[in-house]
């Protein structure tokens, strides 16, 4: 009998479920009632179409203390970017729907035509930010049909919206950042969202417009009231440009508050700036406990941005500090990269990051040794808790496997995510397949104990931030 424990952060729930044989110690019994678990070690959610989806966010819509998936169909994508075979004319609208574990869904809600297709237009997040035990869905919205005889959506108004999570039902609105003062359409169509604890209590929504060149951030609390504003101006280089592909919250000074890593450059809880590289975009961003030689936690980059030395650095979170660098020029290191202890031998975490156009592949040790260089591979290998020795697996190449090593687990369809979603600290692989959602499961008996990763409140807040923007796997502040 698999035992697993399913925490949500600042409450526990338990449940049961009859999966697979015994585990170790650290397991607890639960019951997932009706739901039945595939002999290749996977749950199965059919979904109410032929289709596959982009994005999964993982939150209790219901209160009933079990995780509803939440994902965003078609998987289909269109970049602002206005170089020939980058942005196309979207041609259907986005969907967000609702299921639970037993595959009953909840709720459809359509985004519209004023909302592209495209992850820089429909930014979406699932958490409970209004404190009342059960997840809202927030998401960029708009009005009608705004678009233009080409397909841009270049005027109306533009929104956040919170949606019932229980319903789909729209349920507050407030105004998103505005365009006002961005230079063109590539520029304002970069939006993001996510939430942080900025007084280190209670859960703050984060709105921000703008990657490249100006930078608009905006805290909201759960009434939508402004709690602050800032910008990074285009005239000023310091903060400009230093936008990733992604928002993450963490507490990099240790304060108890989170801050807001938006790049290479990072926002106190108060909403002033703290640090900046003024090294511009990176496509490579994680912040964790990388060094532990090195107190406190770290951030590992890895610029698009050319360099002639640096375009790979682990720094210090707290100050900006360089700990390490790659001292090669390089052309445009790629997103996503990795960071998890992969390989045994070597204190704390393995950092990795490629060219995206070159044949070039590094693997670093936590204070910067060259493990390994590759000349081909993915760009993106997900790590993931699977067995139960110390270090990470990856999915890479269709499989769950050890860096380097055999398949350990077969896995189908395009991987969403890897998250900790069925209870101990040992995580699950989410995949899309047509008209379906599978949750990857192991079955290795666990032989110590650790807290679900879902307490850890960067990492669940690390899932939210999932849904919005590129993908970047949930890191454990602590």
């Amino acid at each position: 009998m698999r035992s697993r424990l399913l925490f949500g952060w600042m409450s526990v729930f338990v449940i049961s479920v009859f999966v697979v044989p015994a585990f170790g110690v650290g397991e607890r019994s639960r019951k997932l009632a009706g739901v039945k678990v595939n002999a290749e070690s996977y749950i199965s959610i059919p979904l109410s179409g032929d289709y596959d989806f982009q994005k999964v966010g993982v939150a209790d819509l219901d209160g009933d203390g079990a995780y509803e998936y939440v994902i965003k169909q078609p998987n289909f994508n269109t970049d602002p970017y206005q170089r020939p075979g980058y942005w196309k004319k979207s041609t259907m609208t986005y969907k967000l729907e609702a299921y639970r574990l037993d595959g009953t869904m909840m709720w459809r809600y359509d985004m519209g035509w004023s909302i592209e297709a495209g992850i820089w237009y429909s930014p979406w997040i699932v958490y409970d930010v209004d404190g009342d035990g059960k997840a809202e869905v927030y998401c960029k919205a708009g009005e009608g049909d705004p678009r233009d005889e080409k397909g841009l959506v270049q005027t109306g108004p533009e929104y956040l919206v919170k949606i019932d999570g229980r319903t789909g039902k729209i349920v507050g609105k407030t105004a998103w950042l505005s365009r006002e003062g961005f230079s063109d359409y590539n520029r304002y169509c970069r939006n993001f969202l996510t939430v942080a604890y900025l007084d280190g209590k209670k859960p703050s929504l984060i709105m921000q417009r703008g990657t490249y060149n100006l930078i608009k951030t905006e805290a909201l609390d759960k009434d939508f009231n402004r709690i602050w504003y800032w910008e990074a101006p285009q005239e000023k280089k310091k903060y400009r440009g230093q936008g990733s592909h992604g928002l993450i919250s963490a507490d990099v000074d240790g304060d108890g508050r989170d801050e807001l890593v938006i790049g290479a450059a990072v926002l106190d809880d108060n909403g002033k700036g703290l640090w900046t590289l003024e090294m511009g975009h990176p496509d490579v961003c994680y912040v964790a406990d990388i060094d532990p030689s090195n107190p406190g936690l770290e951030v590992f980059y890895g610029f698009e941005t050319r360099q002639q030395t640096d375009g790979i650095c682990v720094v210090d979170a707290k100050s900006g500090r360089k700990l390490w660098a790659h001292k090669e020029p390089t052309r445009h290191i790629h997103a996503q990269g990795m960071v998890g202890d992969v390989v045994a031998g070597y204190a704390g975490m393995e950092v990795y990051a490629g060219e995206r156009d070159y044949e070039k592949r590094w693997l670093y040790s936590a204070e910067g040794k060259l493990i390994e260089f590759r000349a081909k591979g993915t760009l993106s290998p997900r790590p993931v808790w699977w067995d139960g020795d110390p270090q990470k697996e990856v999915v890479v190449s269709g499989a769950i496997r050890d860096w380097g090593g055999e398949a350990i687990q077969p896995i189908k369809g395009r991987v969403i995510a890897v998250v900790d979603c069925l209870g101990d600290y040992r995580e699950e692989v989410v995949t899309s397949l047509k008209g379906e959602l599978r949750i990857y499961s192991t079955r290795i008996p666990a032989s110590d104990s650790r807290p679900p990763l879902m307490q850890d409140r960067q990492y669940r807040l690390g899932v939210v931030a999932q849904t919005m923007g590129y993908y970047y796997p949930a890191q454990l502040g602590k």
